[in-house]
């Protein structure tokens, strides 16, 4: 199988202003390689990240999800990032994922920042959603949700975990920690994609956008500064890296349990 190349955009956001912030991205697209086949923007790139879900929310069929769609065709790439997304009356961080032929994923956030009030103010996610681009599978996951191993535990479905982040600068170092440790323990690319700026609730971001190897091996890093990344992600590497140290065949089964869903195993 074919390596895989992505592009990770790193930038400021404008607070609650969509439509300036799909046209700072648009200007940044045109950083992006023509090799790239995967571009993945920030957790709530279109608002930064808030807790006015009702002022700021959007349909599936809204602006940005649209955008988005045209975007990905005009591109030839799969587009990814977070939206604020209002669903028969609920409000949820939603990562999208669109493609040039149409096709529209999502995946709710299921662990959701409770010291900044999120779970007041958005529903969780209930299921964990797998992507597959050019023969990658691929698992989405959204900032908090990092600190959970459990429920990104690599159950043999998954080659890179991707992680889109308003990640504050006073946790950097649990951020970057963190990213390598699934990384390392998944035995998976993990690629963590996080925002510069500050925004009005006085949190400052310090970026650190960055694609780990299977190893924990930082493949490349961003500073502090906005910045448009293109990463190749080998193949072979990996498989080799998996044959010659299985510990996926020691791994416990386990059942997960999440509420107002049920019990789920996983051998």
């Amino acid at each position: 199988m074919q390596s895989l190349t992505v592009s990770l955009i790193q930038t400021h956001t404008y607070w609650h202003d969509p439509e300036a912030n799909r046209a700072l991205f648009d200007e940044l697209f045109e950083q992006v390689p023509r090799v790239a086949q995967l571009v993945v923007l920030p957790e709530m790139f279109s608002t930064g990240f808030t807790m006015d879900s009702s002022r700021v929310a959007e349909a599936m069929d809204g602006a940005t999800v649209s955008w988005m769609r045209e975007r990905a065709q005009t591109l030839g790439k799969v587009l990814c990032g977070s939206v604020v997304i209002c669903e028969s009356g609920q409000y949820f961080n939603r990562f999208i994922w669109t493609t040039p032929d149409g096709e529209l994923r999502g995946y709710d956030k299921r662990h959701l920042f409770r010291m900044a009030s999120e779970h007041e103010h958005y529903a969780a996610g209930r299921e964990r959603c797998l992507l597959e681009l050019a023969g990658w599978r691929i698992c989405p996951a959204i900032c908090y949700d990092l600190r959970f191993p459990v429920w990104l535990r690599n159950r043999g479905d998954y080659d890179v975990l991707l992680v889109v982040a308003n990640w504050p600068a006073a946790r950097q170092q649990a951020w970057q920690t963190l990213l390598r440790a699934r990384a390392i323990e998944n035995q998976a690319y993990c690629i963590g994609v996080n925002i510069v700026g500050s925004d009005p609730n006085g949190l400052h971001y310090h970026g650190g956008t960055a694609v780990y190897a299977h190893d924990g091996e930082v493949l490349s890093e961003s500073g502090n500064t906005p910045s448009v990344v293109t990463q190749v992600l080998p193949w072979q590497s990996l498989q080799t890296a998996r044959e010659q140290f299985p510990v996926d065949l020691d791994a416990d089964a386990f059942t997960l349990s999440v509420p107002g869903y049920g019990d789920k195993g996983y051998e």
